[in-house]
């Protein structure tokens, strides 16, 4: 009879990691439909002048403007398909991997992570989620960029699943996962920045001089900060990331040899700065999303735990 009680429990904790991920993926995606229109600016920018070519845009409002006058303001969602997909890879992975790896820290060590603990686990969920993430970041760099181009050069895909089965088709498989070193290190960095700053920052202002009680104005001082300091350090390496994932083959070879080599050129043929082009469209859409990704991530966990669980306790972030 001892044995039944050991049967139901590991499905149900399997179930209840299977949440996490869920959950995860839930709320990027959720956040990604109010932010997608500042993604494809930053992209669009990120690409303008590539190859000591012309600047396309003077700022973010000027490319915004570009993009509706030329395009239509439907333009704006352009490749929301990929983006969602990416969400529901990327986003479940880096989330489900953290609240998990937060939540099993907690029981194996009887305490809250540090910023070292924390830092180390968002490196590592960043990781995994940018690999899985990577074939739809291709399809999203190529389809919010693919409106700039000539006619003659545009790759006209349809929908996302049209672009994943093109690439693999036209390019091979493994072009679904060109620039995946910078996509990973670019998620290393992000993560580790991004979710252990967020933690530090919360703590900070529900304990420090502010005394800011748990809630949507705790969340978005927190939030925007994170999102901050995370543009500033991640930039150069979504610039590489971009760059690589859109460039095409000229005379039989890829446009870049590597990361190292995008920054090198980007730095000497566009100046040190262009390395954080699009710098307010990538912060405007990173720090709303980091606001609504958490905070819609918090209240599906905290739902669950009470009304399915029937428990009140931390959603381990």
């Amino acid at each position: 009879m001892s044995a039944t009680p050991v049967q139901e429990k590991a499905p149900k904790k399997a179930a209840q990691n299977a949440i996490k991920f869920l959950f995860g993926g839930l709320s990027g995606m959720g956040a990604t439909m109010v932010v997608q229109p500042l993604d494809l600016v930053k992209t669009r920018m990120q690409i303008s002048g590539a190859g000591s070519g012309k600047k396309e845009f003077r700022n973010s409002l000027h490319c915004i403007q570009t993009v509706i006058s030329k395009e239509g303001p439907l333009a704006l969602y352009q490749g929301i398909g990929a983006a969602l997909l990416r969400q529901a890879t990327y986003t479940t992975g880096r989330l489900g991997m953290y609240t998990y790896l937060n939540d099993l820290f907690r029981e194996r060590f009887q305490r809250n992570p540090n910023i070292t603990d924390s830092m180390a686990m968002g490196t590592i969920a960043g990781a995994c989620g940018a690999f899985i993430g990577t074939p739809a970041e291709v399809a999203l760099v190529r389809m919010t960029s693919d409106g700039r181009l000539p006619l003659a050069e545009r790759r006209n895909y349809t929908n996302v699943a049209n672009a994943l089965t093109r690439i693999t088709k036209e390019e091979g498989i493994t072009a679904l996962w060109r620039g995946s070193l910078p996509t990973v290190g670019r998620a290393m960095v992000v993560n580790m920045t991004q979710l252990a700053s967020y933690s530090q920052f919360k703590t900070y202002f529900r304990t420090g001089p502010l005394q800011m009680e748990e809630g949507i104005k705790l969340h978005f001082s927190a939030s925007m900060l994170s999102g901050l300091l995370t543009t500033m350090t991640s930039m150069p390496l979504d610039i590489a990331k971009t760059r690589i994932q859109n460039m095409k083959m000229v005379d039989g070879k890829p446009e870049y040899r590597g990361t190292v080599d995008v920054l090198l050129r980007v730095a000497r043929q566009e100046g040190v700065f262009a390395l954080w082009k699009g710098f307010t469209p990538y912060y405007c859409r990173l720090g709303p999303h980091t606001v609504l990704t958490f905070i819609l991530l918090e209240q599906l966990n905290q739902g669950y735990n009470k009304y399915v669980l029937g428990v009140e306790k931390s959603t381990g972030l």
